[in-house]
Parts: C-alpha cells; sequence; structure tokens
C-alpha cells in the first residue's frame, strides 16, 4: 500500500519515465538493503518521474535499450568512479536540479554533496524522505532557481541538470547567472573531479572546474 508521502509526491509528478515492470538489479538491491521495498514502492507507484519543473528527478527502472534508468545510474564505470571512492556503498535513487543526489547509506536516506562527496542524513525511510520533498521544496531541489533559469532561457530537457559555473563550494553564487545546463553523467563526473581534487586539500589550493569543457 502507497503510503502517505509517496502519495502526495506522486500527485505532483509528472508522467512515468517508463513502462517497464520495475525490478532492480542485484548489485542496486544491495546497496540498497533494507530499503529496497520501500524503493520498489515508490518505483511501482511511479517508476521514474520529474516534479518541481523538473527541479526533482526520480531515476526509474527500464528494461530498453539504452535507457539511463536507476540500473544504469548506479553503475560503478558511469560516474561514480570520478569519485575516487567516495560515492562507493551507496545506491543513488533521485537528485535536484544542481545534479545534487539523494542515495540510500546505511539504511537512511541521505543528500550526498556532488561537489564534495559529503553526505548528510535527511530521513530513515522513503515516504519520510518524499513528505521532506514536498515540505521544504525549495531547499531540497532548488525548485526556485530552476523556474527562473527556465522561464529566462529554456525548459530543461531530459537528463540535463544546471550545474554552477563557479561551484557552490568554492564561493559561487545560487543565481541563474551562475547556472549552465550540463547532460547529468557530464556534470557527475565533473562534480567527481572537483571533489577528489578538494579532498583534504588545504586553503587556497587552485582547482580545475570548466563545465563548458
Amino acid at each position: 500500500m502507497t503510503t502517505t508521502g509517496i502519495q502526495g509526491l506522486i500527485k505532483v509528478a509528472g508522467p512515468a519515465l517508463s513502462e517497464s515492470t520495475p525490478r532492480i538489479s542485484e548489485e542496486c538491491a544491495r546497496l540498497a538493503g533494507a530499503l529496497t521495498n520501500q524503493l520498489l514502492q515508490l518505483l511501482w507507484a511511479r517508476n521514474g518521474f520529474y516534479a518541481f519543473e523538473s527541479a526533482l528527478h526520480v531515476y526509474g527502472v527500464s528494461d530498453e535499450p539504452g535507457a539511463l534508468g536507476l540500473n544504469q545510474w548506479n553503475a560503478g564505470s558511469l560516474w561514480r568512479d570520478a569519485y575516487g571512492g567516495l560515492a562507493d556503498d551507496l545506491l543513488f535513487f533521485a537528485e535536484d536540479v544542481f545534479g545534487g543526489q539523494f542515495c540510500i547509506a546505511d539504511g537512511e536516506i541521505c543528500r550526498f554533496n556532488s561537489e564534495t562527496g559529503l553526505r548528510d542524513r535527511l530521513a530513515g525511510s522513503i515516504d519520510d524522505w518524499a513528505s521532506l520533498m514536498l515540505a521544504d521544496t525549495n531547499v531540497q531541489t532548488g525548485w526556485p532557481l530552476a523556474h527562473e533559469w527556465q522561464q529566462r532561457f529554456r525548459p530543461l530537457l531530459p537528463g540535463e541538470r544546471l550545474v554552477p559555473k563557479v561551484p557552490f563550494v568554492l564561493g559561487g553564487e545560487f543565481d541563474v547567472s551562475n547556472l549552465h545546463p550540463l547532460d547529468s553523467v557530464k556534470a557527475m563526473r565533473f562534480y567527481g573531479n572537483l571533489a577528489v581534487q578538494i579532498r583534504d586539500a588545504p586553503d587556497g589550493t587552485r582547482v580545475h572546474w570548466n563545465v563548458e569543457d
């Protein structure tokens, strides 16, 4: 039975991204651990979707050739390897408009800071996470900037995220003038490279960042 938070999130979500039957891989189930059934509950309710003008993206499960669904997104060679171990043993299932990841870690829902590779606990269940997305949409998804950027320029394409030209962790402003649309895989590899550069680096260390490469 679908629970309250998931029900509310589905009501404001766009159409399912896949018509496939949601079956997650053995590796994804291992990473999701005790929350596997809760994740499947979300995907059975809506198999992948965008919400809040594409500010929130929940990965679906697709068996279609070339599809980039939950199983593919969590493959080690797609982008996780760019983090030098910082993204290991986590199940990534959703993202905000900047490519900040929502993940399952040790039986809890966490936010994975894509720029640093650090994570913070958000909720103890998928349903509580869904309730948080509804209650704190602006902060959790980046919706205000997603709305403003798309009003000023164009709708985001499927698979695109808004990446800062100057990383937020390096003082970049949360402003549309500092945002650049980028394919989500490229974005995560850029972020991973940044996270590895600044890991344990002393203040003043020079880093390389160019999202228009």
